[in-house]
């Protein structure tokens, strides 16, 4: 067993709770950089804002490429795993709240 498939086995439901801190974690060091972009674009995003925006991205990037996980392949589910919706869908909109014009 590899590092990481150890560090993989500890997991909420069927989700890796390493793949959501390093998701977090990464997310959290990417931000100042994002938000100085995005700065430079003309729109003001707090750097909280790109945290709680990282499960709706994680999800938009794993569509885009191809690769579906588990919480993307319940996120897509018609049929069920409401509350993930929810969830993802909160995050999409309090990832838009306090953005501002330079």
């Amino acid at each position: 067993m590899t590092t990481i498939e150890y560090l993989r086995q500890y997991k909420v439901g069927e989700y890796a709770l390493f793949d959501f801190a390093a998701s977090f974690l990464g997310m959290l060091i990417l931000a100042p950089l994002l938000s100085w972009l995005c700065k430079k674009a003309g729109i003001i995003v707090p750097k909280k804002n790109w945290v709680i925006f990282t499960l709706p991205l994680s999800i938009i990037a794993h569509v885009l490429v191809g690769k579906i996980t588990p919480m993307t392949r319940d996120f897509l589910d018609p049929s069920g795993h409401y509350i993930l919706k929810i969830v993802i869908v909160a995050c999409l909109i309090f990832s838009f709240v306090g953005l501002k014009r330079a």
